[in-house]
């Protein structure tokens, strides 16, 4: 090889390509946010090279893309986002659940769960394209695949969002999409579970959805039910993917309720025979509990709940609900109105259901954390550190290898995010070094906000962004737009 002058070389390290293939020994050379070098253990140690990091004992692996989360705004108040940077993310899939920070005008309505994610005026951009412009502006130290969720766009063109769309309403809310996939989004998300889009029919939501039958992306769905109706859930999700003609992502993969314990057995079956005929990718986080908006619903507050975030009784975060309501003496109804807005987290899965889920071959990773409060659920800090140790080491659930590439290359690929996911020439220079033998997460119900053992260093688009334990204040974060004729093409 002849000399060449790296921005950063990599050496010594073992090398988890992010495609399931075997490791193999090898040092990285990367120039201009590029992986341009994949050579010998030690070839590169006499080019020039501007930065180099010893691997020496450690994984080097893709950047983790984490395919479920809720930073649309993070990404801009937080841009160091220690929070997934200390865990190995690189990218970050925003816009989920239906809701994204764009298109919103001021004044417009934001009722749960838009009012958890959009706070402030600063939290609102009229078009997508206002949104996409102002995080490469202030760039964050990680990049950014966004959706447009549908429960803002219902929210923007809505007066009465507890009915279907009429056909008015219905091609506003379609040109809204048109326009946020022209700027680059991924894809439409939805989330019918909630309140502000439940009445929303499947009808509403495939012509809603319909320019990405035209323009591509993804459908990525926080379904109708996890729990006793969730069979028909994945049916209207199935059905709005084949009439689009489009993938289709289901949201954080799970059942819901102790009735339901044990049926992931069912919905992975059923989910395995819909991907023989079209394109099916799913999701799941490492934790028996999940965490969204304080509901008001009393059939959504079984079991044991706990309080994440409340703005009108922040002390009241970390703590029981029950406990609150008998500390306060009234009933659990009256202690939810005086705690609203609030987040919390709810206890409602069985670790059998996790597992299955977790080693379903195509089951991507996602953390689906809400970066709010103090006392967020340690998935928002733990959850990709908790797969590689406590799933792939502890447990034997799936070997490394597997685990690596449920993290990126099968995340890049559902995506559509090209050049990302994996350690190739080429490729983005999104990558990971980490201890196989110690890596794992810290963050716990109690300390939510503790960083991962055995991540050594982060680095995306060839700039370190974590080392030593802290953040190093580089930004090179990118919006990753979706370009549009590649989507016509595919």
């Amino acid at each position: 090889m002849a000399a060449t002058q790296f921005d950063l070389v990599i050496e010594g390290g073992t090398v988890i390509d992010g495609t399931k293939a075997p490791r193999f020994d090898a040092d990285v050379g990367v120039a201009a946010g590029r992986i341009v070098a994949l050579a010998e253990p030690g070839a590169l140690a006499g080019h020039g090279a501007r930065r180099r990091l010893a691997a020496h004992g450690r994984i080097v692996a893709p950047g983790f893309i984490d395919s479920h989360t809720h930073d649309d705004l993070a990404v801009l108040r937080h841009r160091g986002m220690d929070f997934k940077v200390s865990q190995g993310v690189t990218t970050v899939v925003t816009g989920n659940c239906g809701i994204s920070p764009a298109p919103l005008e001021a004044g417009t309505p934001t009722p749960a769960p838009i009012s958890l994610a959009v706070s402030g005026g600063e939290g609102r951009f009229g078009t997508f394209q206002q949104y996409l412009q102002a995080m490469e502006r202030t760039p964050a130290a990680l990049n950014v695949a966004p959706l447009v969720g549908h429960t803002t766009l219902r929210a923007r063109c809505m007066a009465d969002l507890g009915r279907a769309a009429d056909a008015a309403e219905v091609q506003a809310m379609q040109q809204h999409v048109r326009q946020a996939l022209a700027a680059g989004a991924i894809g439409v998300s939805t989330g019918t579970w909630y309140p502000p889009a439940a009445a929303a029919s499947t009808e509403e939501i495939i012509e809603v959805c319909r320019p990405l039958s035209e323009l591509g992306g993804v459908f990525a769905t926080h379904m109708r039910d996890e729990g006793d109706g969730v069979f028909d859930a994945l049916d209207e999700t199935f059905r709005i993917g084949r009439e689009l003609g489009v993938p289709v992502v289901v949201s954080h993969h799970k059942v819901n309720g102790a009735p339901n314990w044990g049926r992931s057995v069912q919905t992975l079956a059923r989910i395995g025979a819909a991907m023989q005929h079209q394109c099916v990718a799913l999701d799941c986080y490492p934790y028996t509990a999940g965490s969204t908006m304080l509901h008001d619903d009393p059939a959504r507050l079984a079991g044991r709940i706990v309080i994440a975030h409340s703005v009108a009784q922040p002390q009241m975060a970390g703590r029981e609900l029950a406990g609150i309501a008998a500390e306060w003496g009234c009933d659990t109804m009256e202690a939810v109105r005086r705690l609203q807005p609030a987040a919390a987290i709810y206890f409602t899965m069985d670790e059998g259901d996790v597992q299955r889920i977790l080693a379903f071959e195509h089951t991507m990773i996602g953390s689906d954390g809400i970066p709010l409060g103090e006392r967020p659920h340690p998935r928002l800090w733990g959850t990709f550190p908790r797969v590689l140790g406590h799933y792939s080491r502890r447990l034997n659930l799936f070997p490394l290898e597997t685990a690596v590439w449920k993290m990126t290359g099968l995340t890049a690929g559902n995506f559509g995010l090209e050049g990302r996911g994996r350690v190739a020439e080429g490729c983005a220079a999104d990558l990971v070094l980490f201890d196989a033998e110690r890596v794992i997460d810290t963050a716990t119900y109690e300390e939510p906000q503790r960083a991962a053992a055995g991540i050594d260093a982060v680095v995306v688009n060839g700039e370190p962004v974590w080392a030593g334990g802290r953040e190093t204040g580089a930004r090179p974060g990118q919006v990753l737009r979706r370009r549009l004729e590649a989507a016509r093409s595919s």
